[in-house]
């Protein structure tokens, strides 16, 4: 087919997309691939040049005596582009990736009789984007989007008069695009709800907002636990559609309760788009029930919010601080209300981190986003960090509580790469937990809760959990990952994650149960000694809540291991909770997937009551033994890689050539796993 004709097929869709009434004016209706030339950001624009780093469209008009309409559509939007008309700026793309409209109102005497000039402007970093399909609708915003509205309400459906429940909508018009919404209430100060474009969250559960005509589809949801509920809707200009969503609870998670623990505002972050009000509403409206407030260096209290937006007895809130330095960010909960904030200007973990500790109240302190780029520091970058040994380069001591393994607004490009790193710190002898977390600054473009805690601790009462209690289960590993799935595991029958599991009569076993809602899969579960791989299993499809439930015999270890069950499985793409690209990728292939994992259970193998790291078993082989290969390595052999690799360290930091002929040699005829950890180990080394 002629690439002409196909062109016009495609901008035939996109005009049919648009109501009618609200086509206004086309300006142009292509569709503009712009960004830098030779620096594609994704796989998709690989070999595709881009029309340009800017757009300019020039277009005949008259001048406008009353406030007008532009409408577009964007994707793939991460960086901040400015709107320009005549040079006057109109506004910003939305920085979100999933496709939307954008509606900016144009001031009265912003057009001009004769040629005019609407101009896309290109941030200073790279972004490559989707934009097009222009149209000046002759009305006013409010007016533009105010010709039909809908009506939205979700309720408890598990029950006959259920309570309304404070939930999130989206909303997407016939092309999927999130669909441009307004406030169908004179106050704009309302604090019921928060509205973004296609999203809105109801702190009572229902909401009106005014849409162009047209047929939409409409998602209703509550976070990971609960059912989702689609609705398609149509409306006419000059009426309003009316839907009814019953949600129901799906995933049981009692005696669990679902924390985020790494939570901003624009109020006191500066940056973001989401409100302190506005935070109170995506905390209900997603279900999380213990949130830790954690604002850049400053002690950040939700309770007057909560209670201003009635949404108190919904979730119980904990005063925190990210603690923001040019040597990492830690978040530090609970702080006593009135409490000095910490010193954030040095960059010495040994002044840093007892600085932070020292804070009235503070109980968790938290390694955030440990591989990501700030300030020209990663803190679990190869200058800090040996990812294998899990030693820290400078000396900086390790004295943080929880590790994020998960953070939703600032994804990897390898899922798993930090929770290697953290195997690898446990292996070090570290008791460090596993945290999944949002990190959001946003209502809507990363979700609050995608990435969350499940801690272990008493849940009846989400406005009155026991903060103290809750601590206690996050230091002591008790805790749950959950990106999307919940995995749980038990050892030989009784001991659960955090615990110090005792042999079995004829070994191990292991039985782990992958929860989700239904509408995300598992395909996927490993099982991880000492952060080796021991076993997996493929799992099909389920429609149901419970993934999988799998019973995995444990080798009969002769040393400490510590057990770690991961469930992952495809990510999901529909809008009500997409999987968000990686913040900093180092791929320019994007695999979304969700994940599930457990915190470990310590299995006391040796029999002497106690659990001991791979670390110790090594540096007691190399007492032992010395670091000659010739008796070293037979040593090796009833032990696993992970204590290969801590031995191969210790043999390094004793000033041997890893790569010396004595152990090439000798690694012929090791053991596998001394051969892996020490190969492995050696492969980080200049």
């Amino acid at each position: 087919m002629p690439r002409g004709l196909v062109l016009l097929i495609l901008f035939g869709l996109l005009a049919s997309a648009w109501p009618a009434r609200a086509q206004g004016r086309v300006l142009d209706p292509a569709q503009y691939h712009l960004g830098t030339e030779g620096f594609p950001e994704w796989q998709e624009f690989v070999g595709k040049k881009p029309h340009g780093r800017r757009l300019e469209l020039s277009f005949d008009a008259q001048t406008n005596a009353a406030e007008q309409t532009l409408l577009l559509r964007q994707r793939d939007v991460k960086q901040g582009w400015q709107v320009q008309l005549n040079g006057r700026r109109l506004g910003s793309l939305v920085a979100q990736e999933t496709p939307l409209v954008h509606a900016l109102a144009v001031p009265p005497g912003t057009l001009r009789d004769g040629t005019n000039t609407l101009a896309i402007l290109p941030p200073t970093a790279v972004d490559d984007i989707v934009v097009g399909d222009f149209r000046l609708v002759p009305t006013p915003l409010k007016a533009t989007l105010g010709e039909a509205f809908l009506d939205l309400a979700a309720h408890d459906a598990s029950m006959k008069g259920g309570e309304w429940w404070p939930c999130r909508f989206t909303v997407v018009d016939q092309t999927g695009a999130l669909a441009a919404l307004h406030p169908a209430t004179a106050d704009t100060n309302s604090v019921s709800a928060a509205l973004r474009p296609g999203v809105v969250y109801a702190g009572t559960g229902r909401v009106r907002v005014g849409v162009l005509p047209g047929v939409y589809t409409v998602y209703a949801s509550r976070g990971f636990e609960y059912s989702v509920v689609t609705q398609a809707m149509t409306v006419a200009a000059g009426q309003t559609a009316a839907k009814f969503f019953g949600l129901r609870r799906e995933v049981p998670a009692h005696g669990w309760v679902a924390a985020d623990t790494h939570i901003h505002t624009l109020t006191k972050s500066k940056h973001g788009d989401a409100t302190e009000d506005e935070r109170m509403l995506t905390i209900a409206g997603e279900g999380i029930e213990l949130a830790v407030a954690t604002d850049h260096n400053v002690h950040a209290d939700y309770t007057e919010a909560a209670q201003r937006t009635r949404l108190s007895d919904r979730f119980t809130s904990v005063i925190g601080n990210e603690v923001t330095t040019k040597a990492g960010h830690f978040n530090a909960f609970p702080i006593q209300p009135g409490s000095a904030v910490a010193d954030f200007g040095t960059t010495n973990w040994a002044e840093l981190l007892p600085g932070i500790r020292a804070t009235p109240g503070v109980q968790v302190i938290t390694l955030n986003h440990p591989r990501d780029l700030h300030s020209g520091f990663v803190p679990l970058g190869p200058a800090n960090f040996n990812p294998v040994s899990g030693a820290a380069l400078r000396g900086q001591p390790f004295s943080f509580d929880g590790l994020e393994v998960i953070t939703s607004a600032a994804m990897q490009s390898d899922i798993m790469l930090l929770f290697r790193d953290w195997f690898a710190l446990l292996n070090h002898g570290e008791r460090i937990t596993a945290l999944g977390s949002s990190d959001t600054h946003d209502v809507s473009r990363f979700i609050l809760g995608q990435g969350r805690t499940y801690v272990k601790c008493a849940d009846t009462n989400p406005a009155a959990i026991n903060v103290d209690e809750a601590c206690r289960s996050l230091r002591a590993g008790r805790a749950l990952v959950s990106f999307g799935l919940l995995t749980d595991m038990v050892v030989n029958e009784r001991f659960g994650v955090g615990d110090l599991a005792t042999r079995g009569g004829r070994g191990a076993a292991a039985v782990v149960t992958v929860l989700g809602p239904a509408w995300v899969q598992a395909d996927r579960l490993e099982l991880f000694a000492n952060g080796v791989r021991i076993a997996e299993q493929r799992l099909a499809p389920v429609r149901g809540v419970t993934k999988a439930r799998v019973a995995f015999r444990l080798p009969r270890f002769r040393h400490d291991v510590h057990l770690v069950a991961i469930a992952s499985g495809p990510g999901v793409t529909a809008p009500f909770w997409e999987t968000p690209r990686p913040y900093q990728p180092s791929s320019k292939v994007f695999t979304p997937r969700v994940l599930g994992a457990t915190n470990p259970v310590w299995l006391d193998a040796d029999g002497d009551g106690k659990f001991t790291p791979a670390r110790a078993y090594a540096e007691q082989l190399v007492k032992r033994h010395g670091t000659a290969a010739a008796k070293l390595f037979p040593a090796l052999a009833d032990y696993d890689e992970a204590v290969a690799a801590q031995a191969a360290s210790l043999c390094h930091a004793a000033g041997k050539d890893l790569r010396a002929l004595e152990y090439q040699h000798a690694l012929r005829t090791a053991a596998r796993p001394v051969q892996h950890g020490w190969v492995s180990y050696a492969g980080t080394l200049p």
